[in-house]
Formats: C-alpha cells, structure tokens, sequence
C-alpha cells in the first residue's frame, strides 16, 4: 500500500528561534497516530537542530537540497555525507525554484538523484509544468521529459527510496490551485508513464505528491483522488495550524 505523506518545505524561511518556535506548536498539535507520514525540510542551518527536536515524534527531517559531489571545492554546497552525519536521509531534489533560480537541468539532477541512490538517500523529486506548457497543451510532454531524463536512469529496486512531488509551477505562491480533477489527472498519467517504462508494481507503489498551493481548505478534496498521495506544502506548513489540518484531512 502506498504511503500517504504530507511534507512541508520551509524554503529560506524562519531563523533559529522562529524554527524552534513553530516546531514546538507542530509538536503540541500533533495527534498521537496521524495517519499521513510527515516530514519537514527546514533550511540548511537549522536541519541538526530540527532533526534533534522531533527525535522523539514521528516527523522525518528533509533536506531541501543537496550537491551531486561527494566533496570538493564548491563553496556554499552541502553533500550527501554531510548530511547522513547529522541524521538527515531525506533530500528534496528538482524543485521548480532550484530550475528557475539556479538553473538546475534535468542532466544535473540525473546525477543529483543518482549521488542521492548510492548514499542510500530517500528523494523527493520534484516535475512540472509552467503557465506557458499548460497553455500550450504541453503539460504531459514537459513532465515526461523531465522524468525521463532526471530520474528513468535509476534501477528498479532505487524505486523504493522515491517520492515523486508533481508541481504545475503556475499553481506554486500564485494563489491558482489545480482542480482535484487536474492534479488527478496528471498523477494518473505520471503513474501510466512509469509503467510503460518501469513495471505497474512500482507505478503503484511510489507516492505522489501534490505541490500546488494545498490549504486546508482544499487538502481534503484534492487527498482524495485515487492517484494523489499527500502534498508538498509550501507556505502552509510555516503556521503549525494549517500544517497540522493538512495532516488530518486525510
């Protein structure tokens, strides 16, 4: 059965005291057994801190990105072994903010993913499509590409350390949603796709996040659909309230 997950990407927000601040009310909110798998990616300097202060919960620390090198002069870079040593096996990789900021291709996270596979890292790996794409009806044609050239390298067995997180760029801080229809849509074919290229067993088995500006006031809908695992959540996972409401809607 295919895990349900909710995981809130903090990006380059809250600083010590802000991330210890709401982590405490995510903590006091939280039910004992929530039926969703949660997981947050705080930002580089408070990962050790975060990753220390949910020891005791069911939370997962995420990365929200990682270097393709083992080590090297890259000034500014994290890598894999870096962040295995403080606990940290989780990396969100192929955001649309690091393809649109920092210029991130689909060949050099190819090789991000498969440094994440070798270090026994589980991934995130984030796809999709931009305003233009959708409106040009080349949103399947964009996310299959990405796919094929980012992640269709990695073996059968590294299926079992994915979480694919679709995003339709145009729905991310914008305030557009995609319908519960669209997004069923689109993970319906992204689960089509890795069958034809890979097996139905793993087409059913990996999750499949949605990336799109969830609320709670549309978590529950969207959650909902056959082929929509959980979220990846943006500005709603920095107010504990709504973080821990998008938990609970399912």
């Amino acid at each position: 059965m295919r895990k349900q997950i909710v995981a809130g990407n903090w990006k380059m927000n809250n600083d010590l005291a802000e991330t210890q601040e709401l982590i405490s009310h995510i903590k006091m909110q939280l039910v004992k057994e929530p039926e969703a798998e949660i997981m947050v990616a705080p930002s580089f300097t408070n990962l050790y801190s975060t990753f220390e202060a949910l020891k005791d919960t069911p939370i997962k620390v995420a990365a929200q990105n990682m270097h393709q090198s083992k080590s090297g002069a890259f000034t500014g870079e994290i890598s894999a072994s870096m962040l295995k040593s403080i606990g940290v096996t989780t990396v969100i990789l192929g955001h649309s903010e690091r393809r649109a900021h920092f210029h991130e291709t689909n060949e050099i996270l190819a090789e991000k993913v498969n440094t994440a596979i070798e270090n026994d890292m589980e991934v995130i790996f984030c796809f999709g499509e931009e305003l233009q794409d959708r409106k040009g009806d080349k949103h399947f044609e964009v996310v299959e590409k990405q796919l094929k050239e980012s992640l269709y390298q990695i073996s059968e067995d590294a299926w079992s350390k994915v979480i694919l997180a679709y995003e339709p760029v145009w729905a991310i801080g914008t305030g557009e949603t995609a319908s519960p229809e669209q997004a069923q849509e689109m993970h319906a074919f992204i689960r089509k796709n890795i069958a034809e290229n890979f097996s139905e067993e793993i087409a059913e088995n990996v999750s499949i996040l949605y990336g799109g500006s969830v609320k709670p006031n549309n978590a529950k809908e969207i959650f909902a659909k056959k082929d929509v695992d959980g979220g990846l959540i943006g500005g709603a996972s920095l107010k504990a309230t709504d973080f821990i409401a998008l938990v609970n809607s399912f």
